[in-house]
């Protein structure tokens, strides 16, 4: 069982959603057993620093899909924060920029953990420090460095990555780093390394001497194929889906997915509406689109493309948003009527895709994962405080409590404690 203050929490948000006839009621009270008995484990949250201030911080309620308290409305126990850096320069002045950038993450993350909240949540850094944590009655932060473009071309940055709580990286984000080829390269053709760098190699090297798991989410496929062939510890992808399913560059094909299998890693099934269903995420959104294009003529308003937006100074945006926010109010039964009969990508289409991966590679390599904060969110999972109902979804799919244990979290342990076990064997030789 988990914390009493947060099972009190859960059970007053789950009866708020539920309690329908007999039959989905028992299925309803099976899932949340489950639910409030295993560690579930959410592998991609970003963040923002200005949301780590003593007047501005996680414990409140904020505009975001991940915060404490919709980590207890949904029993989310650990939520992994991104050190995420944007693609820049491969330059000295870009390494460095990009640097401090990873370094005010990492001080935002410690500054939660450490001084606004550390009677609610603790930094973790290995399977056994969780589960301490989560038995003590706390929330968990981990840490992932999304993009290894911060470590320049000093190798010794990954150390302090590690000394600073990461236990995840990934060699590249959108566009070519320094150690690796990026999938956006599928769109051009164009790529920098074909694959690895030499610099990539040897860092390869050093996350399995350190302990860092390898995140392959990013990459390219020749990418991720040479990273499978030079570590001597297993992968994970820390928020991907399935390409069979959703054909986005972002997904795993069947051949690499084979690799999991094979090498013993995790993909963490990323709840990601275009990742998800890209064909029914596209209908859906040109359809919203339409529908406040057509209400923003009717009243003199022309709704802008995000880059437009993004061109605006900060007081042309705060106009264009509070007149944008008009438009979705003047529009919002129009919507609701799209929604009954061409809705969003939701949790069933998310499901479908563990499904796929389960029976494809099998249930010890599949984990779960939102990109919450960094344009993830589906209907039914939208936020942290919707967590219960992934677990519903796997209930009426069939699946038992061991195997949602293992979706949820016990997967990630496992492959984080197997790449400890191999440092160590590294260090000793």
């Amino acid at each position: 069982m988990k914390f009493p203050s947060v099972l009190v929490i859960c059970i007053l948000s789950f009866h708020s959603f539920y309690g329908q006839n007999e039959e989905q009621s028992e299925m309803w009270k099976k899932a949340k057993e489950i639910h409030e008995k295993v560690i579930t484990i959410d592998t991609h949250n970003d963040i923002n620093i200005n949301n780590f201030t003593a007047a501005k911080n996680y414990t409140q309620d904020l505009n975001t899909q991940v915060n404490l308290p919709k980590m207890m409305d949904g029993c989310l126990d650990v939520a992994w924060f991104i050190v995420y850096t944007g693609q820049g320069k491969l330059n000295e002045a870009g390494y460095a920029a990009a640097y401090k950038n990873a370094m005010s993450k990492f001080e935002a993350i410690h500054r939660l953990t450490e001084e606004i909240a550390p009677d609610k949540i603790g930094l973790a850094t290995s399977s056994n420090e969780v589960r301490k944590l989560v038995n003590d009655g706390k929330l968990v932060a981990m840490i992932g460095v999304e993009n290894a473009y911060p470590v320049g071309e000093d190798l010794t940055n990954i150390e302090k990555f590690y000394n600073l709580g990461a236990r995840y990286m990934s060699l590249s984000h959108n566009g070519h780093s320094q150690f690796s080829d990026s999938n956006t390269g599928e769109a051009d053709n164009v790529w920098l390394h074909n694959g690895l760098s030499e610099l990539g190699k040897e860092a390869v090297a050093e996350m399995n001497r350190l302990g860092v798991m390898i995140d392959v989410s990013h990459p390219s496929k020749e990418a991720i194929k040479q990273m499978f062939k030079l570590s001597k510890a297993p992968l994970i992808a820390s928020h991907s889906s399935a390409r069979a399913l959703s054909n986005h560059s972002r997904n795993l094909d069947d051949e690499l997915l084979d690799l999991f299998k094979e090498h013993g890693g995790a993909v963490q099934t990323v709840a990601f509406s275009s990742y998800v269903n890209l064909d029914k995420h596209n209908g859906y959104y040109a359809a919203v689109n339409a529908i406040y294009n057509q209400e923003g003529k009717n009243s003199g308003f022309m709704v802008l493309s995000r880059d437009s937006i993004r061109s605006l100074d900060d007081v042309e945006k705060a106009i264009y948003e509070e007149e944008y926010s008009k438009i979705v109010d003047k529009s919002s039964q129009k919507i609701k009527r799209l929604r009954q009969t061409n809705g969003p990508v939701d949790v069933s289409d998310y499901v479908d895709h563990i499904d796929y991966l389960v029976e494809k590679i099998g249930i010890d390599h599949v984990g779960i994962s939102s990109d919450f904060d960094g344009g993830g969110g589906i209907e039914g999972w939208r936020d942290a405080s919707q967590t219960f109902n992934v677990t519903l979804e796997l209930v009426k799919r069939g699946y038992n409590e061991e195997d949602i244990a293992k979706l949820w979290g016990e997967n990630l342990l496992r492959v984080l404690d197997e790449v400890e076990a191999v440092a160590k064997e590294i260090q000793k030789s």
